[in-house]
């Protein structure tokens, strides 16, 4: 318990509750003695929680309150709504959902840096003035480092294939993850990302159009792109362009469990060296992930996807990634079955679906096993039953966000005028992150900008040496 505790000091409600859905209730409630109790009640035998309870207004018999409720899903939601409307003296006059209310006209916006106060600034920042700033770059193209956006300036590039856990869902409906990921940038690292909606599926168009664009950006953050297409897209847009190309949820996904890795081996007393790991899932994540831990040192590692464990010689179900991981993982050739593959293994990292793993599963580990569970909105297993099984240390994608790496990694690249994000620089990254983590805790405080200062610092120093 004292484990779970320490590392519930910094969660939020929405993890805490594991309710991604939020809701205002503005409730008309009859002003007589119990009539609150019998609200909240009834709220919380459909096991939701509460947030927030205030008075907006007093009629001559009622008060009118907001009730804030956090609710798993759509269907939690009606549950509450029908059992607090068989409350007599209880009316619901509207029902707010917080999220969308927080992403309403979107999370975005581009302003002027500069301020327009008269008409003389106008003519400077606009024509006529502005011409000779244009002159100035036709002379010498590597001034629009200093006299343009660009050294700040980050896409966003996304086809909508594998968006969170909701999965192909296109590029539409993945336009607020893409804000989400810009409001971040901008928060925490200065930076202004623009979200660039890319409507294919083939590599070489999307390729094709950000080769196109790429002018306008210090830098290209791939996101939500599913594998193996997202690997291809990568590779070949590293070849065509002289500026930082990186897929978030490879590398920012990997630098962060590395990190929470290192804190983790730290607090059992485990080396890195002596240990063994199995991962779940051989997309974009379990791909960069697998490369990050052997690059630290874990050599002994297998990998399971859908089909099996990945192994050298094994020809279904492969492509040229996986072919990759066969030839520096699984040095035992282990053919067996997932609770197979977990027998005796140190470390557990999911990267794949909801469920998938077993307390069976992870009471075959070794002594004290490292278990993360990242697959979101839900893990292969649920932390509680991670430690229930035997686990000494457990965290889920909640936890081991990949938004602790990415700003500092894009930042500190722009910074030095990097042409790409090195090995060198997501391990420095992840020793920061490491580092800088409070007694007990596996990862550092997101919402605090030193941690992305420190890691900003981190890459910049890698770069250069």
């Amino acid at each position: 318990m004292k484990k779970q505790m320490t590392e519930m000091k910094k969660t939020s409600w929405q993890e805490r509750y594991h309710a991604s859905e939020i809701y205002t209730l503005r409730c008309k409630v009859y002003d007589t003695l119990g009539m609150l109790g019998k609200l909240i009640t009834a709220i919380g035998q459909t096991q939701a929680h509460l947030g927030d309870i205030s008075t907006i207004g007093i009629e001559s018999h009622s008060k009118i309150r907001d009730i804030q409720v956090y609710c798993s899903n759509k269907d939690h939601l009606k549950k509450l709504l029908d059992s607090v409307n068989k409350i007599d003296g209880i009316q619901i006059l509207s029902v707010r959902d917080d999220v969308l209310e927080i992403h309403r006209r979107g999370a975005i916006e581009m302003k002027s840096r500069v301020p327009i106060h008269n008409l003389t600034d106008l003519r400077m920042l606009y024509t006529p003035g502005v011409a000779s700033v244009c002159n100035r770059i036709v002379e010498d193209p590597n001034a629009a480092w200093e006299l343009t956006g660009i050294c700040d300036r980050v896409a966003i590039v996304t086809n909508g294939t594998a968006v969170l856990g909701l999965g192909n869902i296109g590029v539409l409906p993945s336009l607020p993850v893409m804000e989400g990921k810009a409001a971040i940038f901008a928060e925490f690292a200065n930076i202004s990302a623009v979200p660039i909606l890319v409507d294919s599926k083939e590599p070489d168009k999307v390729v094709e159009l950000v080769s196109m664009i790429a002018k306008s950006f210090g830098a290209i953050q791939l996101e939500d792109i599913s594998a193996p297409t997202c690997f291809e897209i990568e590779q070949k847009l590293q070849a065509r362009l002289d500026i930082p190309v990186l897929h978030d949820d490879q590398h920012g996904t990997a630098t962060v469990t590395l990190a929470a890795l290192i804190n983790a081996l730290k607090r059992t007393n485990k080396e890195a060296k002596n240990c063994t790991a199995i991962i779940l899932g051989a997309g974009a994540a379990g791909y960069a992930i697998t490369r990050i831990l052997s690059e630290f040192g874990i050599k002994d590692i297998v990998v399971y996807d859908s089909f099996g464990p990945i192994y050298n010689g094994r020809k279904e179900k492969m492509n040229i990634y996986k072919q990759q991981l066969a030839e520096i993982t699984n040095k035992m050739n282990i053919k067996g079955n997932l609770m197979e593959g977990f027998k005796g293994r140190d470390i557990f990292v999911g990267v794949a679906q909801p469920n998938a793993v077993s307390k069976q599963m992870i009471s075959v580990m070794a002594k004290n096993p490292l278990v993360f569970p990242l697959s979101n909105p839900v893990g292969e297993i649920s932390v509680d039953d991670a430690f229930a099984a035997g686990a000494a240390i457990a965290a889920d994608g909640r936890t081991i966000n990949n938004a602790l790496a990415y700003p500092g990694l894009f930042r500190g690249a722009l910074n030095v005028k990097a042409k790409d994000i090195t090995m060198e620089m997501q391990l420095a990254a992840a020793r920061t992150l490491a580092e800088i983590a409070p007694e007990g805790m596996l990862l550092p405080d997101i919402l605090d900008k030193e941690t992305h200062n420190r890691v900003i610092k981190a890459v910049e120093e890698a770069y250069k040496k």
